[in-house]
């Protein structure tokens, strides 16, 4: 099965290394962005979500207008706005778009970073409510009959939506939470299941959580692919790549402040992150430094794992190794971006998407031979 890159776009520059200034929205810079991952041959860019960013789906939508083929997957917190606007929203977009649009829905791991947005629901609450908003919003993107719908946190009547997604049967659901609840929604629910870079070990635990999710659910179709997520840093001889992590370390380090200011309230607590996908960094983190063949944890130890930072360290084949590593646990979905985000997009393009597709494609082919072989 081919593997599917994602990186990540923003609307200014910056990154642990460099905490820019200027105005939070830089139209040009997005465009220069998204035109970047697409000659570097992403298939999508994932646009994040947090209650001090622009709004997701109109940065999609200002990128979309100057790319044509990559895609978009626009992080969405449930509980702002309505399953049925949302699914008209997402829907009007992928028209627009001629489809490429995906949906990454994030239910929320942080109290206080809900609570600016005026939520005071529980973690329970949330993830049941975002149970309930993807039924409906797989309803209004399928059904060509009014429905009514009549659950704990939402109640629809006599629903039906004139814009349909282009992308039939509908729009992609990505789904991410390092929780239960989360294996629980992701594993009934989502198209892919997004984890954070953790070691194979704990990687492979987890894909077996949400398959056993999936199953109790009630699915047969095997459940949610999976997507991970990495930091790489390459270098063009090993001693070089850890030069560079070393320094991207350092500086991170220098800027700690800064960082948290910046990133830390979405999930930092008075006991430390209430999410549980950074708790889980952080335990790895304080396993040791290096796990398996590249995966390097210092950086998200010094800025408390606030999100995607652990990182891959060596030169090109070496990641590439890394990275086929997680697609033998079964993973589809690589999500990959940088310290120096535009730069290193462009870099990964160059050097490491082409050695990890061609792999990919190698073992494709050879499967069939193999099979006919021991048949």
């Amino acid at each position: 099965m081919p593997v599917e890159f994602i990186g990540l776009i923003t609307t200014r520059p910056g990154s642990e290394i460099e905490v820019a200034p200027g105005p939070p929205v830089d139209p040009a810079y997005v465009r220069r962005f998204a035109r970047a991952h697409e000659e570097a041959g992403f298939d999508r860019v994932l646009i994040g979500y947090a209650s001090t960013q622009p709004d997701g789906l109109q940065v999609a939508a200002h990128a979309a207008a100057h790319t044509e083929r990559l895609s978009y997957l626009v992080a969405h917190r449930p509980g702002f706005l309505a399953p049925t606007v949302a699914a008209r929203a997402f829907a009007t977009l992928d028209q627009l778009s001629q489809g490429r649009v995906a949906l990454h829905t994030i239910t929320g791991g942080s109290d206080k970073e809900q609570a600016r947005d005026g939520d005071f629901s529980t973690r329970e609450q949330r993830y049941a409510r975002s149970a309930e908003f993807l039924q409906i919003l797989k309803r209004a993107w399928t059904e060509d009959q009014p429905f009514s719908f009549a659950g704990e946190h939402y109640r629809v009547e006599d629903f039906l939506s004139d814009v349909k997604p282009h992308q039939q049967p509908r729009i992609p659901i990505y789904f991410g939470g390092s929780s239960q609840a989360a294996y629980d929604v992701g594993g009934a629910e989502a198209d892919v299941f997004a984890l954070w870079g953790e070691p194979l070990a704990e990687t492979a635990e987890q894909i077996a959580s949400v398959r056993a999710a999936a199953a109790a659910a009630g699915r047969t179709d095997g459940g949610p692919r999976f997507s991970v997520s990495f930091r790489p840093i390459l270098g063009a001889t090993e001693e070089l790549a850890w030069e560079r992590a070393h320094r991207i370390l350092e500086t991170s380090t220098a800027n700690i402040a800064a960082v948290r200011k910046k990133f830390g309230p979405m999930i930092s607590g008075a006991d430390g992150p209430q999410n549980i996908g950074s708790q889980r960094l952080l335990a790895a983190a304080a396993k040791g430094e290096l796990h398996d063949r590249a995966l390097w944890t210092p950086i998200a130890a010094a800025v408390g794992a606030y999100g995607n930072t652990t990182a891959l360290v060596g030169t090109p084949e070496t990641v590439a190794q890394a990275l086929l590593d997680y697609v033998d646990l079964g993973v589809t979905t690589l999500l990959i971006r940088g310290f120096d985000p535009y730069e290193d997009a462009i870099d990964y393009g160059r050097q490491l998407l082409p050695l990890v597709r061609a792999e990919v494609e190698r073992r494709d082919a050879a499967a069939p031979a193999l099979v006919g072989a021991t048949s």
